[in-house]
């Protein structure tokens, strides 16, 4: 006799559906959503709708309006860098103790496997399926070091980091083969136990995707460079 599968809470259902509206960019930001809009959408009644609600603004990804709805809490400006900021740190120190105690071949067989996937879904053009391999591939990179609170941290990045990515992505699908092609590069970087190569790899490949990380501090020192008093000479008394 087959053991019985436990079907997910109605509350959970709701939760998952919002979540996947907002971080697909088909809620973006700003958007406003009712609980009987996702209610008629998930066919549940309006309390586990509620209760999804206050578990998704517990995640500052909605922000409740009592008697309104909810509102999609755009990506505050400046968090962006701060993620990438967070990657660049986890993800170089990851290579860094990898490139020590060498990459485990379970970890190269699933980034590869994860390549080969990314690599089908470049050619339908699959952004948001894409999106999901990508953080699992520089999920991978951490959890190979085997720092396991650095492994935790950076789980927590996931929706932020999905979220940043479909946004990137999405008006340049094309740029999906590329990626593959530059995770290919990582991980070889990563199975010659080559730190170096590979942190500056990283960065070239986050800021092709996603920007300069501080594009912000970039500016202020071009434009306190531009506007510099230069010193004068210090007069002398010569006549």
């Amino acid at each position: 006799m087959s053991e019985s599968v436990k079907r997910p809470s109605a509350a959970h259902t709701a939760y998952t559906v919002t979540k996947e509206l907002i971080l697909s960019g088909e809620l973006p930001g700003g958007s406003l959503i009712s609980e009987g809009e996702i209610a008629e959408r998930v066919r549940v009644s309006r309390t586990p709708v509620r209760e999804a609600f206050l578990r998704l603004a517990s995640e500052e990804l909605l922000t409740l309006h009592p008697k309104r709805g909810a509102v999609v809490v755009p990506v505050p400006p400046g968090e962006a860098a701060d993620v990438l900021d967070l990657r660049l740190a986890l993800e170089r120190s990851a290579a860094e103790r990898i490139a020590r105690t060498g990459l485990p071949d379970e970890y190269h067989e699933r980034m590869r496997e994860l390549l080969r996937r990314q690599r089908a879904l470049a050619e339908t053009a699959d952004v948001d399926r894409f999106a999901e391999a990508d953080e699992s591939f520089h999920r991978c990179i951490v959890e190979a070091s085997g720092n396991r609170l650095a492994d935790r941290f950076y789980a927590t990045l996931g929706d932020r980091q999905r979220r940043m990515s479909i946004s990137a992505l999405r008006p340049r699908p094309e740029r999906l083969s590329l990626l593959a092609d530059e995770h290919e590069a990582l991980l070889g970087h990563l199975r010659d136990g080559d730190d170096a190569a590979f942190a500056s790899a990283l960065l070239s490949h986050l800021t092709a995707t996603h920007g300069s990380p501080w594009p912000s501090r970039a500016s202020d020192e071009a434009s306190a460079t531009q506007h510099s008093v230069r010193p004068q000479p210090y007069p002398t008394n010569d006549a």
